[in-house]
């Protein structure tokens, strides 16, 4: 049966993306072992809180080191919400500058809007040729966060998903090879968030 490990490194969120997981027909684990986590079929990394909190717990048990080895022998992860964040290269709030897992270049940073924190449901920009969104493309998902990145180089990789906040432009998910991330919680999403699950664990 398909193996997915929730990595558990002291964030919020773990036991509610399990059972979303689950739902999707899998064998699901919540674990901090690091083999494990390297060598199941698929990854989830959740995420609530701080980005300098969630990078130091990440950090704690091996957790960037992890995610670049799933990537780079092509095992699927998928990265959830301040987990989506620190796959970037760095983090600022409340003035503190902290350095993420570095993957992806980019700034995670407060959103410009007027109305934080960002809570409630979004339609997304789905980029073309997603199979992250294939099927969804029109639905809403649910975001509750204050900071996102607002800005990508040209040489980012092309299949990113933007949403926007009172006018504020910003990544709603990315699809890097077998790294997937939202910034949005798709346990929390309802039918839409459920089929985009079952979008990723068929990729496992």
């Amino acid at each position: 049966m398909t193996t997915v490990v929730v990595l558990d490194y002291g964030s919020g969120n773990i036991r509610s993306a399990e059972r979303a997981i689950a739902r999707a027909g899998v064998n699901v684990s919540v674990s901090s072992d690091a083999r494990l986590a390297t060598d199941a079929d698929g990854l989830v990394v959740p995420g609530v809180g701080a980005f300098a909190a969630c990078m130091s717990g990440l950090a704690a048990v091996g957790g960037p080191e992890i995610i670049a080895a799933r990537r780079a022998s092509g095992r699927p992860t998928l990265a959830i919400c301040v987990g989506h964040q620190v796959l970037f290269e760095t983090g600022i709030e409340h003035g503190v500058r902290t350095k993420g897992c570095g993957i992806w270049p980019g700034l995670v940073e407060k959103l410009h809007a007027e109305r934080l924190p960002h809570m409630g449901w979004n339609l997304i920009e789905a980029a073309s040729g997603s199979q992250l969104f294939a099927g969804i493309e029109a639905q809403r998902f649910y975001f509750v966060h204050s900071y996102g990145v607002r800005t990508l180089p040209s040489t980012f990789p092309d299949c990113v998903t933007w949403t926007e906040h009172c006018g504020d432009r910003f990544v709603a998910a990315v699809e890097d090879g077998p790294l997937w991330s939202t910034q949005f919680h798709p346990e929390k999403s309802g039918d839409a968030g459920a089929h985009l699950i079952t979008n990723w664990v068929a990729t496992l």
